[in-house]
């Protein structure tokens, strides 16, 4: 049984950096299949760009593809380290109401953990664990 956040996490996650707009996340979202896209500032980490992020903060908001990645995303992100524990990754997710963790290194994203991957790895017979290993609906 996994013990730490870097035994179930994603590595190398899908990134972008902040000038991008957001059409070039969204395709790299559909591109890699995944809902969320670590964003970039000069090679570190600066936030965290979802496709709830887009729908809500750019089209909902009236404004276009070329809206700047920086002006959507979750500027304030929770971050764990490879070595947190399972337990401290699921208790920061409960208390702060997010559905994934970016993984950093010295600063650096190594990888990301979401809701899905902590299901598989604690309740693999869980309806959310069976819809997170399913694959993508592109």
């Amino acid at each position: 049984m996994a013990r730490t956040v870097a035994d179930v996490m994603t590595r190398q996650p899908a990134t972008v950096e902040c000038d991008q707009p957001v059409s070039a996340a969204a395709a790299l979202m559909r591109d890699k299949d995944t809902g969320a896209v670590i964003v970039n500032e000069g090679g570190r980490m600066m936030g965290i760009l979802t496709d709830r992020d887009i729908a809500v903060r750019v089209i909902a908001d009236g404004r276009g593809p070329d809206t700047p990645v920086r002006e959507a995303c979750s500027a304030y992100v929770e971050a764990v380290c490879p070595d947190t524990s399972i337990e401290q990754a699921v208790r920061l997710m409960r208390s702060h109401a997010v559905r994934r963790l970016p993984v950093l290194e010295d600063g650096r994203t190594v990888g990301i953990v979401s809701l899905g991957d902590l299901a598989i790895e604690r309740d693999p017979g869980s309806a959310l664990a069976d819809i997170s290993a399913a694959e993508g609906n592109r």
